[in-house]
């Protein structure tokens, strides 16, 4: 089944966080910040499927992910500078590998034509443990306009309370239309839709974001513990969630037990009245 996430972070200073380190972690490759004197190697990192950079017309610098990063720190000079901004996405597993690279680089050159930004793409497979339908791509975009000459001025858009919520809504409905459009285009009957389930008129309560630690902790149960039970509070409360339907089913199917006994007090029911 076809599954819709996107989220959007910003890489900040102030959290203690280096965009060129993002970049090189996210592309697996080995990166110098030049500002901090540090290189960092993610050149053995296993699961980057594919990693590649899309551009405004004529910013061709900007393909040189090393200059790029570099660039993008130094034109920063406040200590709690937002120096990046990263939007995860969930591939669809329906697709193939070169169908999902271009459904990634479709929404990275939505963004580089809305924002006039460049977008770095690192597009990754599932985990070795875990969910092998997870394949999803970190699309870094830098926090300012890009041209022949360098970056420009900061796009502050997605920065500003009384814009940022409508125009995150915005990208979310892109992304959920485009990822729709190649899932029709190679006859997948899957669609994925970005509102909410209240949104959506559906009675069904959402599952919560596991997070790294949750999710790093469950994957080390698989290998330790024989079974997939899940072993941290969130797991178990998600695997709940996601199980009620089929129990409310399962309860009202004939033959069942628990329909038995309900059956049999709503007939009293009846009769008493």
């Amino acid at each position: 089944m076809a599954i819709y996430h996107l989220s959007v972070k910003s890489i900040s200073r102030s959290a203690g966080r280096s965009v060129v380190a993002s970049a090189a972690y996210r592309s697996g490759q080995e990166l110098t910040d030049e500002r901090q004197g540090l290189t960092h190697d993610y050149t053995r990192k296993q699961g980057v499927e594919d990693a590649f950079i899309v551009a405004p017309d004529g910013a061709d610098w900007a393909q040189d992910r090393n200059a790029l990063w570099n660039a993008a720190e130094a034109a920063e000079k406040r200590k709690d500078a937002k120096t990046g901004r990263e939007y995860e996405l969930a591939l669809p597993a329906e697709l193939d590998a070169s169908a999902r690279k271009e459904l990634a680089r479709d929404f990275a050159r939505e963004l580089v034509k809305r924002y006039g930004v460049v977008a770095d793409v690192a597009i990754h497979e599932p985990g070795r443990e875990g969910d092998n339908r997870n394949h999803h791509a970190h699309i870094l975009t830098t926090t300012r306009t890009a041209g022949e000459d360098g970056l420009g001025a900061k796009t502050r858009v997605l920065d500003v309370a009384s814009t940022a919520s409508a125009e995150i809504e915005h990208v979310r409905g892109v992304w959920a239309r485009q990822v729709n459009t190649a899932l029709e285009r190679h006859q997948v009957e899957q669609r994925v839709d970005h509102r909410s389930f209240e949104r959506q008129g559906k009675e069904q309560e959402p599952t919560r974001h596991m997070g790294v630690s949750a999710t790093a902790m469950e994957r080390q149960a698989v290998r330790e513990i024989s079974g997939r039970e899940p072993v941290t509070d969130l797991g178990k409360q998600n695997a709940e969630i996601r199980n009620r339907p089929f129990y409310a089913a399962l309860i009202m199917r004939p033959g069942c037990a628990v329909y038995s006994r309900v059956s049999s007090s709503m007939a009293t029911v009846r009769g008493a009245g």
